[in-house]
């Protein structure tokens, strides 16, 4: 099967690595995530270099994945918060994490158990389809042309 219709220049992934595609940045999403707002507090957790994180959380405001708030004015302090385009990442950082926690376990067990708020109960999320409720996995996923693919080019 050909697929023409899928380039490096039109893909979805292509263009959120370029975004989310770095090791810091990741590493400040999964922070954000565990609620942490100040710079100081992602420097600690991450290790990243101050040039580094600051270049990082720049980037993230600027996709508006993070917003920067003021809470001290003398001297002027701010925070990041996750956005609704930032909370939207959150299965993609899960999804590595379950990753990690499969193929790169540490001898301890898992660094992190997710407990569902709603229901006080530790918890695995999962992938279902959004039309019949069933979990997905890649073998039963098959790719097709979206309405942003690139047509095919005619033969001849």
């Amino acid at each position: 099967m050909e697929r023409d219709w899928f380039t490096n220049e039109n893909c979805s992934v292509a263009r959120t690595l370029e975004v989310i595609g770095e090791r810091w940045t990741m590493l400040v999403l999964r922070e954000a995530f565990f609620r942490v707002r100040r710079f100081e507090e992602f420097q600690r957790n991450t290790g990243a270099a101050r040039n580094i994180l600051s270049d990082r959380l720049r980037t993230l405001v600027d996709h508006g994945i993070l917003e920067r708030r003021r809470y001290q004015d003398h001297p002027p302090r701010f925070e990041y918060r996750l956005t609704e385009k930032g909370v939207d990442l959150y299965p993609v950082l899960i999804s590595l994490m379950q990753w990690g926690d499969k193929h790169a376990p540490g001898e301890q067990g898992p660094p992190v158990v997710l407990e569902h708020r709603i229901c006080g109960r530790p918890t695995t999320p999962t992938m279902v389809c959004s039309e019949c409720g069933k979990p997905l996995t890649a073998r039963e996923m098959r790719a097709l042309p979206g309405p942003g693919a690139i047509p095919r080019a005619a033969e001849g």
